[in-house]
């Protein structure tokens, strides 16, 4: 691959999270070893070097099947072309986990969902509670506390 990669970046802008690559390299070593910093700093431009190369094959096989956007089977394919091909079992099944965490993930509400869902009314109240919080603070008062949710369950 050339010093420019396709979008123009220098191999010097690509590089991986140093503090995950070096707790992904000590998990996968005994306790007791230890490596030295230019080691680590080896490894993670080898698994940059790693990335470029399927990424470039796996453009190449999406480009032979005339597809504009690269989808798993072209990594596995690319990964069987570079000579990895006792490799894909084992990546096709981290990539199927992959999928079944991502899929609980969405199922749960994603990140900003606390797993209850609010009726139509509520989200319209807490809204407007929001509103006037805001409105209080721009207007210099204080924020006036949260009011406790009536529960609907108990009839007045």
């Amino acid at each position: 691959m050339e010093p420019m990669d396709i979008v123009g970046k220098s191999k010097e802008d690509a590089s991986l999270p140093k503090a995950t690559m070096t707790k992904i390299i000590k998990e996968m070593l005994p306790p007791d070893v230890r490596v030295a910093r230019d080691a680590q700093d080896l490894l993670i431009e080898c698994c940059v070097e790693f990335i470029n190369l399927i990424s470039s094959e796996s453009n190449e096989v999406c480009n032979r099947e005339d597809k504009r956007t690269i989808a798993p089977e072209h990594v596995l394919k690319a990964l069987q072309a570079l000579g990895f091909g006792e490799y894909i079992e084992e990546v096709y099944a981290a990539y199927e986990q992959h999928k079944i965490e991502t899929m609980q993930d969405s199922l749960k509400g994603g990140k900003w969902s606390n797993g209850a869902e609010m009726t139509e009314e509520e989200a319209v109240a807490e809204q407007q509670r929001m509103f006037a919080e805001a409105r209080a603070r721009m207007n210099g008062g204080g924020v006036a506390p949260k009011q406790p949710d009536p529960d609907p369950s108990v009839e007045s």
